[in-house]
């Protein structure tokens, strides 16, 4: 009777803790996130579920009329009635201001019909900046790799989360968390670079930026960051977007997936998104080992993951590895992505499915659990409008384009400098010819703007590459004319700086029309770019080359030709002007390429930390080793190293070691230096690379100034996936490599003892 008395008074608090539970109030923010989630998701029903697993683009009808003001297709009032997860861009094409009160607009129509007033999640992209009309424009992801310096990076991505959510926006399908070593790939310079270690630390600062540090989230003030493409996207078959993706399970967990678990456990990610592609014969979108057992069971992930573009669906009619659409849809759902993008005809099959299969319902409510949770955890339940005199006061301000600048400034690569022909002097009387076809029709005023009055112009573009149309650009027809034009503009100048390379129409996005292309079969510069620097070159006179680019290229016949290359990337909006600077020598050169740059596609697959066995034969007919190697990046300064120590011979698995050199700018004039560490492990039970970077240091050095840098060796860094497919320390010899590039360095050695 005494048991039965204390089961019946067990049960009576089970009870009332049940009432106490559900009675809570969704709209309390006293509640904790989960409280608040467990208050809600039971109100709803399933249709007003599967909403909350929904984005549509806002170009489906969510657009500003003629004046200004929100104007609803009947499309979009139609699914707005049950709520809807989020809306990409909305107010993309106007100006922050006016997409600020357009989104006002848009959350106040969501929030008032739907029955429980869910707000909902607006969704940018950021590769130059917030992807949106009038924000601030910096370089591309690849561009800010150049620097080698992650806090810059940080501060840049706060300006883009700041931005953002300024103009009412809340995630962010960025940063791009992978490795990218295939120059044919069109989407090379969303990423940060071929490399492990320096995409890890470019990440990590890239989510924690755009997030304020996580704070910024529930303080409004920031957004949260979607790392994609998870996993392998980068790696896609002969650079081909859409193409299978083949990597070995120990790639995989060595080089490719440290960024997106960094993102994840350390700078805390809103969002991960899955990749378009399948990894080793198992579609992304319908990997559950990938999308729940490494992301959720080993890192802990909390988020929501959201899918790439209609790939839900394609597990049916693309990959073919679902017998319907219904099937993909339910696939999807198993595997863990939370979030359909754009679809009709996949998630939209949920609620008739959960009526054949009621179980589903348990995995719907997991997912729309994590989307609520990042809506409360943004705040937008309790602030979900714009202030509109901040979004005046807070895009583009001075300290943002500044920023934009001294990103530049940081980023440019100076390849070579035969004979120190940089930098210009602006006190010698110069007529300076800016040519060829990715010249701007700002860039003779910016660089006017730098160099004074004793420096003039002559300026012609001569030629475009493309005709810059259409999904599928087409090569222009060398122009005899423009080239001769541009020769003879060359003979009235002193020196001559040539803009070449390549632009958004030879390196893009390949969409998944078929008459969208933007992956490129070869790395050869485009047109008679070649011809053009070999003319001018025969002239006699100083060329300096202005390399623009979004992938890498083989630029053998320039790097010949040149006297001296700045390989630009994709700078800022004051790219040009940046330039100038760094040509009259305001200030020196500090980047350092995030990649190797090869001599030939027929090098491929070419990056620095191949594993040695690799490096054992060259090909006939071809120059040894890369054209420029990784981290390698030339200065006004002149550094020398010198006297490496390391603060003992062995280390443990409990001890670390200290590595130093000291570091002289033997120049004159103050200069910028990346001090790079690589380790190399002499002996492994499996096959190695080369070398692995695993540490660099950004010094700034007056002239004739020294400091001596200095690195911790940890065991951490010595890990790497063994036989067994266990990560494993491995006692034997390491050589610890510190220098100015992967190919520029001294040497010093240890022992791992254990």
């Amino acid at each position: 009777m005494k048991k039965l008395l204390i089961l019946a008074g067990i049960l009576i608090m089970v009870s009332c803790d049940t009432n106490k539970s559900s009675s809570k109030d969704y709209k309390d923010a006293t509640l904790s996130v989960e409280e608040r989630v467990d208050a809600l998701l039971p109100k709803l029903s399933l249709e007003e579920k599967v909403a909350q697993m929904r984005i549509f683009h806002a170009n489906i009808g969510a657009q500003p009329d003629e004046n200004g003001n929100l104007k609803l297709s009947e499309k979009v009032t139609q699914k707005l009635k049950l709520g809807i997860a989020g809306i990409k861009n909305p107010g993309e094409h106007i100006d922050p201001v006016a997409a600020a009160k357009l989104n006002n607009e848009l959350q106040k129509y969501i929030i008032e019909n739907n029955r429980w007033g869910i707000p909902a999640l607006f969704v940018t992209e950021s590769y130059n900046g917030v992807d949106a009309e009038g924000c601030t424009k910096f370089g591309r992801p690849m561009t800010s790799a150049a620097s080698f310096n992650p806090e810059l990076v940080r501060r840049q991505w706060d300006i883009v989360g700041r931005e953002a959510r300024l103009r009412g926006m809340h995630m962010c399908h960025s940063p791009e968390a992978d490795i990218v070593r295939d120059p044919r790939f069109g989407r090379m310079s969303e990423a940060f670079g071929e490399d492990t270690y320096l995409t890890t630390q470019m990440v990590k600062n890239a989510v924690i930026g755009v997030q304020g540090d996580y704070e910024g989230l529930g303080k409004g003030t920031h957004i949260g960051a979607v790392a994609k493409h998870f996993a392998g996207y980068g790696q896609v078959l002969g650079g081909s977007n859409f193409a299978a993706i083949e990597i070995s399970e120990r790639t995989l967990i060595d080089e490719i997936y440290p960024p997106f678990e960094v993102a994840v456990v350390e700078a805390r990610a809103l969002g991960i998104m899955a990749s378009h592609g399948d990894l080793n014969g198992v579609a992304s979108h319908g990997n559950p080992e990938l999308l729940t057992g490494v992301l959720r069971d080993q890192w802990g992930f909390e988020g929501y993951v959201v899918s790439d573009s209609n790939d839900i669906a394609r597990l049916f009619y693309f990959m073919k590895v679902a017998e319907s659409p219904e099937a993909a849809a339910q696939m999807g759902l198993e595997a863990g992505i939370d979030v359909d993008l754009y679809a009709e005809d996949s998630y939209a099959y949920l609620p008739e499915m959960v009526k054949e299969n009621p179980e589903l319902e348990k995995l719907i409510d997991r997912s729309v659990r994590r989307v609520l949770r990042t809506k409360f955890i943004l705040g937008l339940f309790d602030n979900p409008y714009i202030d509109i005199e901040k979004t005046k006061k807070g895009v583009r301000s001075a300290s943002s384009l500044e920023l934009a600048k001294e990103s530049d400034l940081e980023s440019i690569i100076l390849l070579k400098n035969e004979n120190k022909t940089l930098p210009l002097s602006k006190e010698k009387p110069t007529k300076v010819a800016l040519l060829g076809p990715l010249l701007k029709e700002n860039t003779k005023t910016m660089f006017e703007s730098v160099s004074g009055s004793n420096v003039t112009y002559l300026a012609e573009k001569g030629f475009s590459l493309t005709n810059e149309k259409g999904g599928a650009p087409q090569l222009l027809a060398r122009d005899p004319q423009a080239i001769n034009r541009l020769v003879n503009i060359a003979k009235g100048s002193d020196v001559v700086v040539l803009f070449l390379g390549g632009d958004q129409f030879t390196a893009k996005e390949a969409y998944f029309s078929n008459s969208t292309l933007g992956d490129r079969a070869s790395i050869d510069p485009v047109g008679p770019q070649d011809e053009l620097v070999e003319k001018i070159k025969a002239l006699g006179k100083p060329v300096i080359v202005v390399l623009k680019h979004r992938r890498t290229l083989s630029i053998n016949t320039i790097a010949t030709q040149a006297d001296a290359i700045l390989d630009t990337w994709d700078l800022s909006e004051f790219g040009d002007e940046s330039t100038a600077r760094i040509v009259f020598g305001e200030v020196s050169p500090s980047g350092k390429s995030p990649v190797t740059i090869p001599r030939s596609i027929g090098q491929l697959p070419y990056h620095y930390s191949m594993k040695e066995i690799n490096y054992k034969k060259e090909y006939l007919f071809l120059g040894k080793g890369p054209l420029y190697p990784f981290g390698h990046g030339l200065s006004y300064g002149d550094f020398k190293y010198s006297d490496i120590s390391i603060s003992g011979d062995e280390i443990t698995p409990t001890t670390e070691l200290t590595v130093s050199v000291k570091v002289t700018n033997n120049g004159d004039m103050k200069a910028k230096e990346v001090v790079q560490l690589y380790i190399k492990d002499e002996i492994g039970s499996v096959t190695r690379p080369d070398k692995e970077l695993k540490g660099f240091e950004k010094i700034s050095l007056d002239a004739g100034e020294s400091k001596t840098v200095s690195f911790t060796i940890t065991p951490k860094m010595l890990e790497f996936t063994g036989i067994t497919m266990e990560k494993v320390l491995e006692a034997g010899n390491y050589t610890v490599k510190v220098g100015t590039s992967s190919q520029d360095y001294l040497e010093t050695t240890f022992k791992l003892n254990k």
